[in-house]
């Protein structure tokens, strides 16, 4: 095996295990993975909240047992080939073996590792993003009209994974304009590759238009009651804390681009890079929208650093690996949950220093609210088949929930695979089994809820009765109540479809 082969099965052994010891075991699953997880169940075309390609390597997951460990297969599964792109187009712009190592240290080390640790579209959308502008670097390199059609693959699968793919193409278009690569636009190929990128995302467009298009809606409620509240400097900061500790190779990348030569021809990067960047400052997006942008510039800065640390200046080569790995230890400690919910709530001052124990309420808590969102969900589900244990008619009987998380951590976690547990929100409302009869409902309702007493109840059913609630002190559902109501009185279909139980229960 060649040495830089070797080196890089160590790397992505390295990325693979790291994924599975940055949570520590007292952690669950988180509350958004649940609802990907559950997409796997209900394959389509598109979803209320997402498009579908995440639903499909969740059905993976269930094929393969539906445990913790494939969960976190995926997620690390992209970081693995993000790494391996990266690490083949510093291979491509002529980066012997430290631009390698540096390179894959900066990956490896990075934010990417803590968008890898969920089971959610992030991953993959880094990945789609990284293969796109490693399928241009080829293509500006060879000329080879394959490439074209690479990226057209590459755009349509990220389209089908995350919307947000949208931007990098509105930022790279003004940029291929502006630059000496601008002659791609009189290549037909380039429409043909268009073509094909639309020809993978129709079914998802077809999906949208005949449930008139909840897309739009969901941007809408999401510039409406999140985006509305970032802060455009928040939003610059961030940029510079997801790869604080390679920091200096990005900058070394967009300075190649001016000063080295051989990279001129690749200024279309940078450019594409500052459109989209605006585009997203312009919009308020979150920061980690834009943590897609950033891998393939890891590539040029190895490759630059590479060529300026000359025979004299090697020891500076060691120092910048060291930079990395001595910065990502206090990203670590702090970013990661590698320290139990109590070690943090009894050693509270590094996270309460950075904001991190302030949820969206604007109050600080015990944890930040990531991990406060991965507990409890073992101690839910236990509840809930308890009560579930004790009704006869299992048929006829549908766990309703106040919100997703509590839905999917039920249907993860319980030991029965046939439980129905679903919510009046998010794709779980196209997924309420209406086509059998519903007679005993197990409710679980947030614990802000106002009718403890189940008031409104009482007349549906024969029988109402509080069974337990959430009490793990660390989760952001402590409190969370379980009701079950036996024997309704009334057609319990009939209020779901018209949006009634809605209304009183929500």
């Amino acid at each position: 095996m060649a040495k830089k082969t070797f080196i890089l099965c160590l790397f992505i052994t390295l990325k693979f295990v790291l994924q599975y010891l940055v949570i520590s075991p007292e952690y669950e699953l988180h509350r958004d993975e649940f609802i990907h997880i559950d997409q796997g169940k209900h394959l389509a075309w598109g979803y209320l909240s997402v498009p579908p390609f995440t639903s499909w390597t969740a059905y993976l997951i269930l094929l393969f047992g539906n445990s913790v460990f494939w969960v976190k297969f995926f997620p690390a599964l992209f970081g693995i080939l993000t790494l391996i792109i990266v690490w083949k187009a510093i291979e491509d712009l002529g980066g012997n073996l430290f631009a390698l190592i540096l390179g894959a240290t900066a990956v490896t080390f990075s934010v990417i590792l803590r968008m890898n640790m969920l089971y959610q579209p992030n991953s993959a959308d880094i990945l789609f993003w990284t293969l796109l502008y490693y399928s241009l670097l080829k293509y500006i390199n060879s000329e080879d009209n394959k490439w074209l059609y690479v990226m057209g693959l590459a755009l349509g699968f990220a389209f089908l994974n995350k919307y947000n793919i949208m931007f990098l193409v509105l930022g790279l278009l003004p940029a291929l304009a502006l630059s000496d690569q601008r002659k791609i636009f009189k290549n037909k190929h380039l429409y043909f590759s268009a073509g094909l990128a639309l020809l993978v995302v129709s079914p998802n467009i077809i999906w949208q238009y005949q449930h008139h298009y909840p897309v739009i809606h969901h941007m809408k409620l999401l510039t409406k009651t999140q985006l509305v509240n970032v802060n455009r400097l928040d939003f610059i900061k961030e940029q510079f804390l997801f790869f604080i500790g390679s920091l200096f190779i990005i900058l070394a990348a967009f300075l190649s681009f001016f000063k080295y030569e051989p990279f001129r021809k690749y200024l279309v990067f940078f450019w594409s890079f500052v459109f989209t960047l605006s585009i997203f400052i312009y919009l308020r997006a979150k920061g980690y929208y834009a943590i897609g942008l950033y891998p393939i510039f890891l590539a040029f800065g190895s490759v630059y650093l590479e060529r300026i640390l000359t025979a004299r200046l090697l020891w500076i080569r060691y120092v910048a690996l060291l930079i990395i790995l001595l910065l990502f230890i206090p990203l670590l400690q702090i970013g990661f949950p590698v320290k139990s919910p109590a070690d943090i709530a009894n050693n509270p001052e590094k996270f309460k220093a950075l904001g991190l124990l302030r949820w969206e309420d604007g109050k600080d808590h015990q944890l930040p609210q990531d991990y406060a969102d991965m507990q409890g969900w073992k101690e839910l589900a236990e509840k809930v088949d308890a009560d579930y244990e004790k009704i006869e008619d299992k048929r006829h009987t549908l766990v309703l929930c106040d919100n997703y998380g509590q839905a999917g951590a039920i249907n993860f976690y319980s030991k029965f695979k046939n439980i129905r547990a679903v919510t009046m929100n998010a794709d779980y409302i196209d997924w309420i089994p209406l086509d059998e009869e519903i007679k005993n409902v197990i409710l679980v309702q947030n614990a802000d809820d106002d009718d403890k007493e189940r008031k409104k109840e009482q007349p549906l059913f024969r029988k109402v009765a509080m069974t337990g609630k959430i009490e793990n002190q660390y989760a952001r559902e402590r409190g969370t109540i379980i009701y079950i109501l036996l024997d309704a009185k009334v057609s319990i279909n009939k209020i779901l479809k018209g949006d009634i139980l809605e209304n009183r229960w929500d």
